[in-house]
Parts: C-alpha cells; structure tokens; sequence
C-alpha cells in the first residue's frame, strides 16, 4: 500500500470512528432523554395518585363529617322530641288534672251524647278516653245514688263578688268576648241570673251589661239611681222605676226576655221576674236593631264603650253566679222564670237548647270565668288602671 492509499485509509478510519462515536452519543442522549422522560412521567404519576388519595381522604372526611352532623342532628332532634313529649305528657296530665277538678257532675243520669256536651267532658275525652269513660259511669252511679236516697243533690256553692264602683272599693269587675249582635239577640233573648247585691241600691250602678256607641244597642241592667228602683236597657228602651223587692245580703233569680224586633209593636215585649215575682210583663216599646258595633257584656259593671281601658263604669257590689242567655225568647208567661228558680243557684244547664252564653262562677279559682255554652266567650277579671290586684273574689257563701 502506497502512501497515498494509506493515507486515505486512515483517513476512512477516523471518519468511521467519529461516525461510531457520534451514534454512541446519540444513541447515550436518546437514552438519557428518555430516562428523563419516563422519570417525570413517574412523578406526574406519583404527583396524580396523591392528589387522587388527598381528594380520596377529603371526600371520606367530608363523609364522615356529614354523618356525624347528620347524628347530631338526629340526637338533637330526638332530645327535643323527648323533652316535647314529656311536657306535652305533663301539660296534658295538668289539663287533666284541672278539668277533673273544675268539672261538676251531672245531677241526672245521661247518655254518653249528653254527657259530652259540656265543653269540659267532651275535651276530657279528647286527652284520655279511658279517663273520660271512668268519669261518664262515675257520673251517673252518683246520680243514681241521689235519687235512690231522695236527697237533695251537693249544691255547688262558688260565686264571684265584685266591690263596685265607689270611693275606695277597688273597682272590680269581669270582661267578656260575648257581643249580642253575634246571636241576633234583637230577634228574642232570654236572660237568667242570681244575684246577691252587697251594697243599697240607691245609686247609679250595673249588675252586668254593655252599650255600643248608639243608644239603640242597649244591653244592660242594673239601677239608675232612683232609690231602690231597677232599671232594664234593651235596645232603642230604657225602662227604668222598676219596683225592687231584692234586700242586701240575700240571693235572688232574675229571669228578663225579649219577644223579639221581629214581632209587630204591640208584642215586642220585654219581660222580668225575681224570683218568679212578675216585676215587668207588659212592656212593648222595645226595638232592638241589629247595630254591629261590637258590643261586650261585662260582669259587676258596665262596657260603656269609652276610651279604651276606661270602659269600666257604674260598678255594682254583688255577687253574681249562673249567668245564661239563650237566642230566643223562652219566657211570655213566667214558666221558665218558674223554673229556673226552682232547679236553683248550682243547677247545670251545659248544652241545653239555644243556649249562648253559659257561665257558671264554678272554678273556684283563678282569674278565668269559662263560657261552657261552647261558644267560647270566656270572662276574664278585669283590672283597672292597671292594677292587678283589683280583681273580683270567688265566695262560698
């Protein structure tokens, strides 16, 4: 081999070796990239499964965290449950317990409708039906045994006295929901009471009764100041000089009708008894209008509806007890006035017909007079001037 072939060998030599180590190269970074490559795939990895698992952990926590609320809530919820339900069970039992003890029994034997026609019996039933059924047999086992030994039923003796209004009584009185024009009674009323009157009846004063605004929707009676005459309002009517035979101490029924505004002039008549004693039978002037001026009676005084909180006047001291009015004239000829005086002070008239307004003075206690007709008219004691201790006081005498 010559120089100049040797040359060129050589020459290929090198170029070759250059060519080799320039793949090698290639081939030492194509190697590292994807060492590099595949490592930060690896981590991409790594990175995408823990913020999988933190997502993973959070949704558990958030889970847990929502039932364990959730548990709470629940166990509240049932805590509240139970504590409502305990004083539900005592309020219920409380219920119970004062309408046992402010319920009068029945002085006949009735059926279990009639029974539950007194508004306390029928809600007795309602809270404790077994309780009610024991009361309903108890009731007429009593009655049964009256009339076996003939003996005159326990008369109920509680009654509400008022003070009056007078220099230094302390002017107590009782309000009530009960508005006349509500139950038409301009078309026939019939009004009984007894009364005790506890002071001379020679000033102006009211044993019970209302007036709107105009005069022809008078409802009251009581005195007008004439030495010991009554005096009746109904109406467009006023009659008063009444001849009264009531003597202070004593109790007396006081029976009053109306025929009704219905009638012609000459027999729309306003009646009274006491005691069955005719005091005003041939009355016929009274017309009486339905007025919507939302009347209310009041107890040992009169609404004269003034500025409210002042409607308080002409006070009466008495005791009062049984007040019923019934819609509808029940009296012309003194029968029912009869009656009421015979059945007396204590006897129970709860769900007898065209009854509106019932209440009986018999709770004995407290400062609520219940309206047991079922209307739901309720007295309440009155306080004036806001003074609360000038209330009305429950007698036995």
């Amino acid at each position: 081999m010559n120089t100049a072939d040797y040359i060129i060998h050589r020459q290929k030599q090198r170029e070759e070796k250059r060519r080799l180590a320039a793949e090698k190269e290639a081939e030492r970074k194509a190697k590292e990239e994807a060492e590099m490559e595949a490592e930060r795939l690896r981590r991409k990895q790594i990175l995408e499964a823990q913020e999988t698992e933190r997502l993973r952990q959070k949704n558990i926590q958030e889970k847990e965290k929502l039932a364990e609320q959730k548990w709470n809530t629940q166990v509240d919820n049932l805590l509240v449950q139970i504590k409502n339900d305990l004083a539900q069970k005592d309020n219920k039992l409380e219920e119970i317990r004062i309408i046992i003890q402010n319920r009068d029994p029945s002085l006949q034997e009735l059926d279990w409708a009639s029974w539950l026609s007194d508004p306390l019996n029928q809600r007795l039933t309602e809270l404790d039906f077994e309780q009610a059924m024991e009361m309903f047999k108890r009731d007429n086992l009593l009655a049964k045994r009256r009339k076996r030994t003939k003996g005159h039923p326990k008369k109920f003796t509680h009654k509400l006295a008022f003070s009056g209004d007078r220099v230094g009584a302390t002017d107590s009185y009782a309000t009530t929901t009960f508005n006349p024009d509500t139950y038409s009674l301009w078309n026939g009323f019939t009004i009984s009471f007894w009364v005790r009157p506890d002071e001379t009846m020679n000033q102006q004063a009211t044993i019970l009764g209302s007036k709107a605004n105009s005069p022809e929707a008078r409802f009251h009676l009581g005195f007008p100041g004439t030495a010991g005459k009554m005096e009746v309002g109904v109406g467009t009517n006023k009659v008063v000089g009444i001849n009264n035979p009531m003597v202070v101490g004593n109790w007396y029924n006081i029976v009053l009708s109306y025929a009704g505004t219905q009638h012609g002039a000459g027999d729309r008549k306003l009646r009274l008894w006491i005691n069955t004693d005719p005091r005003m039978s041939n009355n016929n002037n009274t017309a009486w209008n339905n007025q919507d001026e939302d009347m209310t009676i009041y107890f040992g005084g009169r609404n004269t509806d003034q500025t409210p909180g002042h409607e308080y006047a002409q006070g009466f001291a008495c005791a009062l007890a049984n007040v019923a009015i019934y819609n509808v004239c029940k009296d012309s000829d003194g029968t029912f006035a009869n009656e009421m005086y015979k059945n007396g002070i204590s006897y129970n008239y709860t769900g007898a017909d065209d009854l509106v307004g019932y209440w009986r003075f018999s709770e004995g206690r407290g400062t609520t007079i219940a309206d047991t007709s079922g209307n739901g008219n309720h007295g309440v004691f009155g306080a004036i001037a806001g003074n609360t201790t000038a209330y009305p006081i429950w007698v036995i005498n």
